[in-house]
């Protein structure tokens, strides 16, 4: 199993969520989401891929921001985008 240096480059503390009531941009295009993450670089909130519009991974993918937590209440994980794994 491969480590993650990405956990590394992490800011010392989580920032706080940029838009707590949910994912930034369906609420700016008035569309839903099924699941949230919290970007650990910078605080977007973002759908997840089972969303219809998939903020989470277009976020990673304009900015290159590697790691998101879950945004859900009573999880805890964390996903890398470019390693592809939990760490």
């Amino acid at each position: 199993m491969s480590t993650c240096e990405h956990v590394a480059e992490l800011p010392a503390d989580t920032p706080s969520p940029r838009t707590p009531e949910g994912c930034e941009d369906c609420l700016a295009e008035g569309s839903r989401w099924v699941h949230l993450r919290l970007c650990l670089t910078c605080g977007h909130v973002g759908c997840c891929d089972s969303s219809p519009r998939r903020h989470a991974t277009a976020h990673f993918e304009a900015t290159g921001h590697p790691i998101v937590r879950s945004f859900e209440q009573g999880e805890d994980w964390r996903w890398c985008f470019v390693d592809e794994q939990l760490v």
